[in-house]
């Protein structure tokens, strides 16, 4: 008699989303208002941000403006109630030194914007605003944030890494660039920005991108920057490119309107780009043989989870390499769905349900075992899974995979100790399985 896994329904291809900007907080809870979403066209993007201006779907042009204008209204009380001074640049950006003409660059895509802000208890914690023309890879682009005071004794501020790759990830969501994954070329420099009319030292980090073999030098992607500053008592961190940081003049801003407008500028841009997008769903994709489809998430997968945990080996903020996120991994997704669904026979909900268990028994077992990657056994253990996921075959690991269905099936979403005790015996059980497995291959 035939075994069938168990299935729950849900799953799908992950997006790290968070709520949206405004919504009401829980208390104590950070709220953010963070950069502007939007990928390229086609690409759900992987970073929380202005997500009511993210998904236009079928809503009235008159309702669709109230939520740029409610969005607007929103950050302008958040701002009002600043209680201490907010950096940008003065002049604009510039290139070699000379400030750019907005009206001659294209409006506020070289001018000012509010690019994001952090609100905690019902106090700003941190404000950040953009200029510069952020529809060039090239730049110039600079982006200045400003903390309370006393934010760095409270908190651990980010480090100036991890700004230059925040600054990549916009590029990649916004423009569809993939400038690499860092570090680069990293060099550490001591710069003079001008703040107030006044030469303020910064350590500045500078990331240049090693090129692709066989790439010339000169094509590659240009350098990103990044430097952290004390003015008046308050931590004010600046990230750029496409610009030097001694061409820079920072100064304090009195009037926020124009980053406004230039915020709800850009929102309606990024929008607009969003709304001629076709969800994976809905779109043709090429065919697939076999189960080929099932073995390409699942490397994707894999290799996700093992970036991650490498990165947090070596104390670094965990992020998937840009070329895992987004789009190429919603069509790996989609199109195993789809050919779980033809070749189980299978509806929508079960075949999500049948290759979201595939995929997180594969993941657990790459991060509790040694020999899921880059081994003969490995190999057979991946056929042996997606094999049972789209046939229920009798293979040779029916141990472990009852096992699994049990375990992923009883996953706690709460409860007390005597509920996680529980789902570690049973990860145990499955673990089990498996090197019983191995030696009876042996």
């Amino acid at each position: 008699m035939r075994h069938r896994m168990v299935r729950e329904s849900g799953g799908g291809h992950q997006k790290r989303n968070t709520g949206s900007p405004g919504s009401a907080p829980a208390p104590d809870r950070p709220v953010r208002e963070d950069r502007f979403a939007g990928g390229p066209a086609g690409r759900a993007p992987d970073r929380a941000a202005g997500r009511s201006a993210d998904q236009p779907g079928d809503q009235p042009a008159e309702q669709y403006a109230d939520r740029f204008a409610d969005q607007e209204e929103f950050s302008r009380r958040t701002l009002a109630a600043a209680d201490f001074p907010v950096y940008g640049v003065v002049g604009g950006a510039p290139v070699d030194g000379v400030p750019v003409d907005r009206t001659r660059a294209g409006g506020t895509s070289a001018g000012e914007a509010l690019a994001a802000f952090e609100t905690s208890g019902g106090e700003l914690r941190w404000v950040e605003v953009q200029c510069g023309d952020w529809r060039s890879a090239a730049g110039p682009y600079v982006t200045v944030r400003t903390y309370r005071p006393g934010a760095d004794r409270g908190e651990q501020l980010p480090e100036l890494e991890d700004l230059v790759e925040d600054e990549r990830d916009r590029v990649y969501e916004q423009l569809g660039v993939d400038e690499g994954d860092g570090p680069g070329r990293v060099r550490a420099l001591r710069a003079w920005i001008t703040v107030d009319g006044e030469p303020c030292a910064v350590e500045v980090h500078e990331d240049r991108p090693v090129p692709e073999p066989g790439a010339p030098a000169a094509a590659g992607p240009e350098p990103v920057w990044a430097g952290r500053l004390r003015v008046g008592g308050l931590t004010v961190t600046v990230c750029g490119r496409g610009v030097a940081p001694g061409a820079l003049e920072l100064g304090s801003i009195g009037d926020f309107e124009r980053c406004l407008r230039g915020r709800t500028e850009l929102l309606r841009d990024l929008a607009a780009r969003r709304a001629r997008h076709v969800p994976v769903e809905e779109r043709e994709l090429p065919p697939v043989v076999g189960m080929e489809a099932h073995r390409a998430l699942i490397a994707q997968s894999v290799a996700e989870s093992a970036a991650i945990e490498a990165q947090v080996r070596v104390g670094r903020t965990p992020r998937l390499p840009r070329g895992l996120r987004g789009e190429v991994g919603a069509v790996r997704w989609e199109a195993a769905v789809r050919q779980q669904m033809r070749l189980a026979t299978e509806t929508r909900e079960e075949a999500v349900a049948a290759v979201a268990s595939m995929v997180n028994h594969l993941n657990r077992l790459s991060q509790q075992t040694h020999w899921l990657v880059g081994t003969p056994e490995g190999e057979a253990a991946v056929e042996e899974v997606v094999r049972y996921t789209v046939f229920a075959s009798e293979v040779a690991s029916l141990p472990a995979q009852r096992a699994w269905a049990q375990l992923w099936r009883e996953r706690p979403g709460g409860g007390g100790a005597g509920v996680w005790e529980d789902q570690r015996l049973a990860e145990q059980l499955w673990l089990s399985a498996w090197e019983q497995w191995r030696a009876a291959r042996r």
